[in-house]
This record gives structure tokens, C-alpha cells and sequence, in this order.
């Protein structure tokens, strides 16, 4: 339920909660059980050929990268409310889209911010070549967007609902 637009990123109060609660323990506890499998693996022995030392030190690297990207986007997030049920594609929104036309051929996603991609659907970036086609389009309404290939495609919006998490 994001959207980025130049450097501030929409939240919903839900989705700033999660990603705060997902920050707290990364900077918390997690350090200290990075730093306590670390201490461990140093004490085997020799790091040069210690494969759990290294191993930790990457996760390490993975966690402190994770660390940084959610106090950037923190930082610049604007809480907001959940988009309106009016049918209009917007972030936070649930899409379904037909390929050219074709009502059978379609797919369901939500449009937001990688950041609160869900399991439960693939998630398009309002910046996405789809996703800045469908933006600002009702139900019913036909889009266009470039393809890797440079050729255009055309979608159709079927459905348009408040993605509730």
C-alpha cells in the first residue's frame, strides 16, 4: 500500500507499522544473534577456512543492508490512508488486468511498493512499465505499456478493490 514518488514513499499506518516492527527487531535482537553466532564461529579456529564464520559475516552484511534500505524508506515515508473503493487504479489497489483484450488471459496484482510486496500477489511498482500504464485508469478502461522489447502491450482493467492486507 506504497507509492513512491521521487523520495517520499505513501504508507498505510498498517504497512509503516510492519516494516517499523520489522526495523526494531533488525537493529534489536538480530544483531545480537548475529554477533553471538559470529563470536562462536570465531572461536573454532582458523577464519580463513572457517565456513560458519564467513557464512554468519554475510548474513551479517545482508541484515545491516536490510537495516539501512528500512530507515531510508522510514524516513522518507508519508502515512496516508488505504486508497478509495471507487474503482480507480491506485497504489495500494488490487488490479485485474485481461492481456489485449482477451477476458481469459488475465492476472491479479498489487500495485505498490516492492517494499510491501505480499506472498499472496505479485506486486507491480506504480514506476513499473505496467504499472504507471494501469495508474489513474477505471474499470473498464484500456491501458498500454512498453514491454523489455521495446513493443507495446495493451491491458484491459477488470477489477479494481483496496488492497486490506
Amino acid at each position: 500500500m506504497t507509492q513512491t514518488s521521487e523520495s517520499v514513499t505513501w504508507l498505510t499506518q498498517a504497512a509503516y507499522d510492519q516494516l517499523k516492527a520489522e526495523l526494531d527487531y533488525l537493529s534489536g535482537p538480530a544483531r545480537t544473534e548475529i554477533a553471538a553466532k559470529i563470536a562462536a564461529a570465531r572461536e573454532e579456529g582458523d577464519l580463513r577456512e572457517n565456513g560458519g564464520y564467513h557464512a554468519a559475516k554475510e548474513e551479517q552484511g545482508k541484515q545491516e543492508l536490510r537495516v539501512r534500505q528500512l530507515t531510508q524508506l522510514l524516513e522518507n515515508a508519508k502515512v496516508g490512508t488505504a486508497p478509495a473503493s471507487d474503482g480507480v487504479v491506485a497504489p495500494g489497489t488490487l488490479v485485474k488486468i485481461a492481456f489485449d483484450g482477451d477476458e481469459d488471459d488475465t492476472m491479479e496484482f498489487l500495485l505498490a511498493s516492492r517494499e510491501y510486496a505480499s506472498a499472496d500477489f505479485e506486486t507491480y511498482s506504480p514506476q513499473s512499465p505496467l504499472g504507471a500504464g494501469v495508474l489513474g485508469k477505471s474499470i473498464g478502461e484500456d491501458a498500454e505499456y512498453e514491454l523489455p522489447n521495446g513493443k507495446k502491450a495493451s491491458v484491459k482493467v477488470l477489477d479494481v478493490k483496496p488492497f486490506t492486507g
